[in-house]
C-alpha cells in the first residue's frame, strides 16, 4: 500500500507548494518497530531469520537494497525523508543520537545530550575529532549552522520554532533554549522518519546550491553517484569514527516502485535486500524461509503509520459530529483488515497500539451500522460527499470499500481518484470532504504535534489538515511535551486518544506493518548498536542501519 499518502509524499508533494508546512514531525512521525531480535523470524532455513547473528563479520563487499520509494535529495533543510530518505541519511550521515533497544534516546553523533529539570534548556556535547567526508571539522561550530538552517527552512522550520537560540557554549558544545518547555526534543535528535534536523551536514554542502545531490556528512559511506530514479552508491568511509565500521566496501540503493516487481527483483537476486510496506509482499516475504525476514509488528514504542480516512471538521457534512459519528459505526476495521490487508495488518480504533503506554480506552464508535443509519436519521437531511483517492489499483480498491460500507448505512459516496500532488495540496488547503489517508509513525507522540495542535490551523492553509479546533486537544498536546513523569506523559496521550475518540477528526482503519526481507548471504541487517556497544532498535518502518551489515 506504498502508493498511499505517507510521510514522503506529504512532504514532497505539499510542503513545496505550501510554504514549509510539514517538517520534522512528517506524515506523522515513526513507529519504533521490533527491537533487535524481536521481529517475526522467517523460518530455519535461513542462517539469520531476523537479521541478526553473532558470527564474526567478514569485510567486504557490495549489497544492493531496493527501495519502495526514491527521494528527491538529500538536504535535510530542503529534502524529504521516508523510509527510503532515512536509509540514505544513515548511509552519508550520522543522527546525533539513537533510539536504544529499551526505547530510550541514547547519544550517537554527539558525545552527550542534557536538559534541565524542565526542559526548556539543552546542552550536546560532540565527539571529538569527528570529520566530515570533506575534511573539514563537525564542532559546535557547524551544529549550530545546521540548526539555524533548519530554522529558517520553509519544510523543517515549522516544527522547530519553540527553539528560541541556539549558541556555541563550547568548542564542541552547543546549548539549545527553548521558549517553553520541551522534554522530547531529543527524539527529534535520532535520525528516524520523524527526525531530520537530528542529520547534520557539512557547512560546505548547506552553502551549495546543488548540495543536496550531493551530500557531504560524517556517514559510514561516502557519496559516489546518484542517479536519480535509478540508483544512488556510497563507498566505505576509510576514516569513519566508529573503529572498524562500516564493513562493506559499498552499498547501492534502487528504488522499484511496484511492489510486485521489488519482491520479483529479491527473488532473482536483482537486489540483496528490500523493504516494503504492501501487506500481500509481507506475506510473500514472510513464507520464504530462505530468507532473512524481519517485520515491525510487535515490541513495538512510540505509535505506528496508521491507515485511516482523512475528514475536514471545518466543512460540511463531517462539520457535524453525529455524521462522524455515523461514519465511524459505518467502518469496520475488521472486515478492511480482512480484506484489504488479507489478514496480517492488526486493526484500529485510534493513534497509538496496545504494547505502548499512550494507547488506552479511546471511545471510538464501533462497528454498528445499526447506530449509522439512527444517527444519520437523527440529522434529518440525506447525507452525501466526496471520497478523494490516489487512483491506483490498491488505493482505489480501499475506496471502493469504504464506498461500499458507507452506502450500507445510506450515505452516499461519490469517488474522486486525483493525483497524490493534488491530493495533498488539498489537505492542506481544505478543499475536501474526505480522504484516503496514511499517517502518524512516530518514535515519540510529541513528534506529531503540528498536525494535531489547534494552533496549527489558519485561513490559508493548515497543518492540522482535519482542521480539529477542540481546545482540550491543545492541552492534552502541551501536557505530552511538557511533563517530565513518564505516567503524566502516558496520561496527555491516552486523552489524545480519548479526545480523537470523541472528536473523530480520522476514521481508523487499521496500522501499517512494514517488513524487510534480504538474501541469506546477507548478514546482521537488523543488529545497530549504539557507539558504546549497548543494543540499538533494529527496523524501524522500513528503515535499518547499513553500518553493521556484512556480507557471508
Amino acid at each position: 500500500m506504498s502508493d498511499r499518502i505517507d510521510r514522503r509524499t506529504f512532504l514532497a508533494k505539499g510542503a513545496a507548494t505550501t510554504a514549509g508546512i510539514a517538517a520534522v514531525g512528517g506524515a506523522g512521525g515513526l513507529l519504533s518497530a521490533c527491537s533487535s531480535g524481536s521481529g517475526s523470524g522467517s523460518g530455519s532455513g535461513s542462517s539469520h531469520p531476523d537479521g541478526i547473528t553473532n558470527a564474526a563479520p567478514k569485510r567486504g563487499g557490495k549489497v544492493i537494497f531496493g527501495t519502495e520509494a526514491e527521494e528527491k535529495g538529500f538536504n535535510p533543510t530542503t529534502a524529504t525523508y521516508d523510509a527510503t530518505g532515512v536509509l540514505y541519511a544513515r548511509t552519508v550521515f550520522d543522527p546525533l543520537a539513537i533510539v536504544a533497544a529499551d526505547g530510550s534516546v541514547q547519544p550517537y553523533l554527539a558525545q552527550s545530550i542534557t536538559r534541565n529539570a524542565d526542559g526548556t534548556v539543552w546542552t550536546i556535547a560532540l565527539r571529538p575529532n569527528v570529520m566530515f567526508h570533506d575534511g573539514t571539522p563537525f564542532d559546535a561550530s557547524a551544529l549550530v549552522i545546521n540548526f539555524q538552517a533548519h530554522q529558517k527552512s520553509l519544510l523543517t522550520g515549522p516544527a522547530v520554532t519553540n527553539i528560541a537560540t541556539v549558541t556555541a557554549s563550547g568548542p564542541l558544545e552547543v546549548t539549545v533554549t527553548m521558549h517553553a518547555p520541551w522534554v522530547p526534543f531529543d527524539y527529534y535528535l535520532c535520525g528516524g522518519i520523524g527526525g531530520q534536523i537530528a542529520y547534520p551536514v557539512a557547512p560546505s554542502m548547506l552553502a551549495d546550491p546543488n548540495g543536496t545531490t550531493h551530500p557531504v556528512g560524517t556517514g559510514p559511506f561516502v557519496f559516489a553517484e546518484w542517479v536519480q530514479n535509478d540508483h544512488f552508491t556510497a563507498t566505505r568511509n576509510p576514516h569513519y569514527w566508529r573503529p572498524g565500521l562500516p564493513y562493506l566496501d559499498a552499498i547501492e540503493y534502487r528504488p522499484i516502485t511496484d511492489s510486485q516487481q521489488l519482491f520479483q527483483s529479491l527473488q532473482t537476486g536483482v537486489v540483496d535486500i528490500m523493504h516494503t510496506s504492501t501487506p500481500s509482499v509481507t506475506g510473500e516475504l514472510q513464507a520464504q524461509s530462505s530468507l532473512g525476514f524481519v517485520d515491525d509488528s510487535k515490541n513495538i514504542v512510540g505509535e505506528p503509520d496508521m491507515d485511516c480516512v482523512l475528514l475536514n471538521l471545518s466543512k460540511p457534512p463531517f462539520d457535524d459530529v453525529r455524521v462522524r459519528q455515523a461514519a465511524a459505526a459505518a467502518v469496520s476495521s475488521a472486515d478492511y483488515v480482512k480484506v484489504i490487508t488479507k489478514g496480517l495488518n492488526p486493526t484500529s480504533n485510534g493513534p497509538f497500539v496496545p504494547g505502548t503506554p499512550y494507547y488506552g480506552p479511546t471511545g471510538y464508535p464501533t462497528h454498528d451500522p445499526a447506530r449509522a443509519r439512527s444517527l444519520l436519521a437523527d440529522v434529518g437531511r440525506p447525507v452525501s460527499f466526496t471520497l478523494n483517492h490516489v487512483p491506483s489499483p490498491s488505493t482505489t480498491q480501499i475506496a471502493q470499500f469504504l464506498q461500499a460500507q458507507f452506502a450500507a448505512v445510506g450515505m452516499q459516496v461519490q469517488l474522486n481518484p486525483i493525483q497524490q500532488a493534488q491530493l495533498i495540496n488539498t489537505a492542506l488547503t481544505g478543499g475536501f470532504q474526505a480522504q484516503v489517508w496514511r499517517q502518524f509513525s512516530a518514535v515519540n507522540p510529541d513528534l506529531n504535534y503540528i498536525f494535531w495542535s489547534p494552533t496549527q490551523i489558519n485561513s490559508a492553509f493548515s497543518i492540522n489538515m482535519a482542521r480539529n479546533t477542540d481546545p482540550a486537544m491543545e492541552a492534552a498536546l502541551q501536557q505530552g511535551r511538557q511533563a517530565t513523569d513518564p505516567a503524566a506523559v502516558a496520561t496527555a496521550y491516552q486523552r489524545v486518544g480519548q479526545l480523537m475518540g470523541t472528536d473523530i477528526p480520522y476514521l481508523w482503519t487499521a496500522r501499517t506493518v512494514w517488513s524487510i526481507g534480504a538474501q541469506a548471504k546477507v548478514q546482521n541487517f537488523d543488529n545497530p548498536t549504539t557507539p558504546e556497544g549497548k543494543p540499538a532498535f533494529g527496523m524501524i518502518s522500513g528503515t535499518i542501519w547499513p553500518t553493521q551489515i556484512w556480507l557471508a
